[in-house]
């Protein structure tokens, strides 16, 4: 992924910049509300499933796409779910058909404009979601997902906008508070970051990304012991225990954080 804010190093902050294009942009269009029942006949949610099962299920609906490229709501699942395996390249190749199948569907250019920043492609991905939008009937979704793009630009105070009119229009919405809380962490105003993660890990309907990414905001702070207590929050035993370790994973970088700080407090270029 690309730096995320010109003033931060980005081999410090990739991780977090991956939680942002990745988790924060939830409120786009494929949103992780997408389960097995439309792809296996079963109710588990797809941000539930093990590799192994995310595996079967790109297998089962990647039967169904091709049998329908065009469908919409088939290439976004089957998309959505290519991304969570790591396919990022066969997801945009996916959204790109049906884009092209479907020129005038917001929600599918929303969703493709979410492949093409997964894929790296980030001005691309602006262009396309500025084009799904409708300036007399914009689209919150739409709104935080071009502040996400906007954040990973460097762009962060265009971003911060874009979250704000999107909260204009869905009071309270998490994930896109969880996208403000992130974009702070990403310029290193945690204290503000935690406060925006706090109140979106409180709204009805806040999921498991937006408390990971609060627990990341307390962590670097060096709570490490309640940063992992969030992280552990309404999972299972194993989900648990996979958000620790990347949490963990992140949080090893907190002395190298303590360095860069004081090293660009002390740069005068």
């Amino acid at each position: 992924m690309a730096a995320c804010v010109t003033s931060l190093r980005p081999a410090l902050l990739r991780g977090a910049a991956l939680v942002v294009i990745a988790l924060a942009m939830a409120g786009c269009a494929a949103k992780s509300n997408l389960t097995t029942g439309s792809i296996a006949r079963t109710s588990k949610p797809v941000g539930e499933m093990n590799a192994t099962e995310l595996r079967n299920a790109a297998d089962n609906i990647g039967k169904a796409y091709e049998k329908n490229p065009r469908d919409p709501q088939t290439g976004m699942n089957y998309a959505s779910v290519l991304r969570m395996n790591g396919r990022n390249d066969q997801a945009l190749a996916v959204m790109q058909q049906v884009a092209i199948g479907n020129p005038n569907n917001r929600e599918v250019l929303a969703a493709y404009g979410k492949a093409q920043a997964a894929a790296g492609q980030l001005q691309q991905a602006l262009d396309t979601i500025l084009r799904a939008q409708t300036p007399d009937r914009p689209d919150w979704r739409l709104k935080s997902a071009e502040g996400a793009i906007l954040d990973q630009l460097g762009r962060s105070g265009e971003a911060r906008q874009r979250y704000r009119e999107a909260l204009d229009i869905q009071p309270n919405e998490p994930s896109v508070l969880s996208n403000l809380g992130m974009s702070y962490v990403l310029a290193r105003d945690l204290k503000t970051a935690e406060t925006y993660l706090r109140s979106a890990a409180s709204q009805p309907g806040a999921d498991s990304s937006v408390r990971q990414n609060l627990a990341l905001a307390v962590g670097l702070q060096g709570r490490f012991q309640e940063a992992e207590t969030i992280a552990r929050q309404e999972l299972t035993a194993a989900q648990a225990e996979a958000n620790v370790t990347y949490l963990r994973a992140m949080l090893t970088q907190q002395n190298a954080w303590k360095k860069l700080a004081a090293n660009d407090s002390g740069n005068t270029n």
